[in-house]
């Protein structure tokens, strides 16, 4: 895989901020993330009026991961690197529930842009839970 290119994903999270749906919080999120393909997916926050059923900016970045990744049965497309921005465009980082989504779908290598720099999964969400702790221990 090429360098990521940090100034073009943050240009694609400014983009899907955009497009968020954020008329009751008025705080529009953008995310947008390199995949192992070479494709670059993103995603925006859409609230709802019964607001705990909103859908983060993260969320709407992984249902696009999945919605236009291999149908084929093959290997899961995997988030390489993933940029979050707030309205004015500046880094924003993803609240708890979106960093176990994000690790999920990336893993512990996965790359983030936080407030304090470019951070993988491993120490943005230390110790983390994850499909590897369902296998059953003998």
């Amino acid at each position: 895989m090429n360098e990521i290119d940090w100034p073009a994903l943050r240009t694609a999270a400014r983009a899907a901020m955009r497009r968020a749906y954020a008329p009751y919080s008025s705080f529009p999120v953008g995310a947008a993330a390199l995949v192992d393909d070479g494709r670059t997916v993103s995603g925006c926050n859409i609230e709802n009026a019964s607001y705990g059923v909103g859908l983060c900016a993260e969320c709407s970045l992984v249902s696009a991961l999945h919605g236009e990744g291999k149908a084929d049965g093959g290997e899961r497309p995997r988030l390489v690197a993933v940029a979050v921005v707030d309205g004015h465009g500046d880094p924003l980082m993803p609240c708890g529930r979106c960093r176990q989504l994000l690790w999920e779908h990336g893993g512990p290598a996965m790359l983030l842009e936080t407030v304090s720099g470019i951070r993988p999964m491993s120490e943005v969400l230390p110790d983390a839970f994850g499909p590897d702790d369902l296998i059953e221990r003998a």
